[in-house]
């Protein structure tokens, strides 16, 4: 397995990469690279070396990110889901037996006939069953209290069901009006 990781890394062994700061900006040229001219043994640079070399490094700079992708994809193994993989969870197995003691299972059946008692008592008095008919009555009176806001305003803005578009001036302001007094709004 590790032999395999690192073959890919093999082939790069012999390369040279040169690292830069700063790239340099001169407005007459595009340059491409770090900015460092090959030297000769001899201590001068040739514009034939020179030239050549750009081609490479541009190669390089393109093929780089490639090579480590391929050596990334090529390295990493695929992810096991575990030796207890499709077998059910342990929210499936039953929880243990119990011991039911007496006792307790007495004062549980005490408790839920004094429950049933007191809601139906409760569901049963006379006071419950005067807010439950204020209830329903005050829902339909709000309701209709809204819809009457709304037909104001769209009668207002001239929109909607309630809208005074076709009238004539008089009788747009005293259906307004009557609408105003309907909802109680003070001029």
């Amino acid at each position: 397995m590790v032999s395999s990781s690192l073959s890919p890394l093999s082939q790069f062994s012999s390369t040279n990469f040169t690292v830069c700061e700063k790239p340099t900006y001169r407005p007459k040229k595009i340059q491409i690279g770090c900015g460092v001219k090959p030297t000769n043994s001899s201590g001068s640079s040739s514009s034939s070396s020179s030239s050549s070399s750009l081609p490479r490094r541009r190669v390089l700079h393109r093929s780089l990110p490639l090579a480590a992708s391929v050596i990334v994809l090529l390295s990493s193994t695929p992810a096991n889901a575990g030796f207890l993989s499709g077998t059910p969870g342990i929210e499936s197995v039953p929880g243990p037996k119990l011991p039911e003691i007496d006792f307790l299972n007495r004062f549980n059946e005490e408790n839920q006939k004094k429950y049933a008692e007191n809601d139906s008592r409760f569901k049963s008095s006379p006071l419950l069953k005067e807010y439950l008919e204020k209830s329903k009555s005050n829902k339909e009176k709000n309701r209709q209290e809204t819809q009457d806001k709304y037909c104001l305003r769209g009668a207002e803005m001239g929109v909607g069901d309630c809208s005074a578009e076709g009238m004539s001036p008089e009788d747009r302001e005293k259906f307004i009006l009557m609408l105003r007094q309907k909802v109680g709004v003070k001029e």
